[in-house]
C-alpha cells in the first residue's frame, strides 16, 4: 500500500485523500439521515438537540471540504480569488450585523475597493513579509484617520475597533488559508496543499470533539455569559484530540509527528478560543448567529460562522510554519 502511495503524483495523492475524505463524509451524513428518520417520542428532547447539532455539523464540514476542494482544484491562483470572495461576503456580513455610521462611509470604501484587495496582490506576488504586516501595522494605524476625517467623535473608539475587527478577522486571518498553497519547501515542492488539508482536518477534528465531548460529558460551564457549552475539560479535550490528529497526519506534510503534533496543538488552541471570542461578539450584538439562522439578512445566511475559528486559526498556523522552516 505504500509502495501504490509513493508512485502516485502529489496531484494524484491529493485527489485519493480529498476521495477518502467524501467518502467518509457520505457515511456520516447517511448515519445522520437514518437517525432523523426515528419516531420522535423515542427519544428525549436532549437527544434530539444533538442530533440536530450533529446534522449542522456534518452539513458544516460539507461546505468547508467543498471549498477547501474546489480551491486544491482550481490551482493557486484560482484559490486566492476564491478566497478573496468569501473575505468580501464574511466582511460584508460582519458590518451588517455591526452597524457604522454615515462618517465610517469612506473608512468602509477604504476596507473594500482597497485594503481587500491589496491583501491578496501582496500573496500573489509572493510579497510575504508585507502581505503579514499590512493589515496589522498600515490599516490598523490608517482606518482611525480616515474615520477621524469624518468629524465625528461620537463612540470613535468603538467604531473603529468594530472595523478593525472585521478585517482582522474577515481578511487578514482568511487571507492566510490560500496561502499555504504558495509555500514552497525544499524536498517538499508541489505538496502546499497538503497543509491547507492538515490545517482544515485538524480543525474540525478539534471542534467536533469539543462540542462531543460538552454535551457527552456534561460540566458547568467555564463563561456561561459568553457560551453555555465551553467549560475548560472540553476545550482541553478538544485542542489535545486535534493535535493528536495532526501527530497521525503528520505523514503528509513536511513535519515529523512530533512537530505535527504541536503544530496541530497550536492551530487547535487559536481556532477554539477564536471561536470563543466571535460567541462574544455575537452576544453584545445580541444575535445567536451571524446569519441569523440561515435567513439572507447579511448576504452570506452565517458564512462566518462556518469559518470563525479557521481564520483565528490560518494566520498562527501560517506564521509558525515559515518560522519554523525559514520559508
Amino acid at each position: 500500500m505504500n509502495r501504490f502511495l509513493r508512485s502516485l503524483t502529489p496531484d494524484q495523492q491529493m485527489g485519493l485523500l480529498f476521495v477518502a475524505v467524501f467518502g467518509v463524509l457520505l457515511l456520516a451524513s447517511g448515519v445522520v439521515f437514518l437517525l432523523s428518520l426515528r419516531e420522535r417520542h423515542q427519544h428525549s428532547d436532549a437527544w434530539w438537540e444533538g442530533l440536530h447539532s450533529a446534522r449542522a455539523g456534518v452539513r458544516r464540514s460539507w461546505l468547508m471540504v467543498g471549498v477547501f476542494w474546489l480551491a486544491w482544484a482550481s490551482g493557486p491562483l484560482a484559490s486566492v480569488w476564491l478566497f478573496g470572495f468569501v473575505s468580501l461576503l464574511t466582511l460584508r456580513e460582519f458590518i451588517s450585523l455591526t452597524p457604522t455610521h454615515r462618517s465610517d462611509h469612506k473608512a468602509l470604501v477604504l476596507l473594500f475597493f482597497c485594503v481587500l484587495p491589496l491583501q491578496y496582490a501582496w500573496l500573489i506576488q509572493r510579497h510575504f513579509n508585507l502581505f503579514s504586516v499590512f493589515i496589522p501595522v498600515y490599516v490598523f494605524l490608517a482606518l482611525p484617520v480616515i474615520s477621524s476625517l469624518g468629524n465625528d467623535p461620537h463612540r470613535f473608539l468603538e467604531r473603529n475597533a468594530k472595523l478593525q475587527w472585521g478585517t482582522m478577522v474577515c481578511v487578514y486571518g482568511l487571507s492566510h488559508v490560500p496561502a499555504l498553497l504558495w509555500l514552497s519547501f525544499p524536498g517538499h515542492e508541489g505538496r502546499s496543499a497538503f497543509l491547507v488539508f492538515f490545517l482544515v482536518a485538524v480543525v474540525q477534528i478539534c471542534m467536533v470533539l469539543q462540542h462531543v465531548t460538552s454535551r457527552w460529558l456534561p460540566c458547568p460551564p467555564t463563561l456561561p455569559a459568553i457560551s453555555g457549552g465551553f467549560n475548560w475539560r472540553s476545550w482541553l479535550a478538544g485542542v489535545l484530540g486535534g493535535a493528536l490528529a495532526g501527530a497521525l497526519l503528520a505523514g503528509i506534510t513536511p513535519f515529523n509527528p512530533g512537530r505535527a503534533f504541536a503544530m496541530a496543538g497550536v492551530a487547535c488552541g487559536a481556532a477554539t478560543l477564536g471561536h470563543l471570542v466571535m460567541k462574544a461578539i455575537k452576544r453584545d450584538r445580541g444575535v445567536p448567529h451571524w446569519g441569523l439562522q440561515g435567513r439572507g439578512v447579511t448576504g452570506a445566511s452565517g458564512l462566518l460562522d462556518r469559518v470563525d475559528a479557521l481564520a483565528f486559526a490560518a494566520p498562527v498556523f501560517f506564521q509558525s510554519v515559515r518560522w519554523t522552516f525559514g520559508v
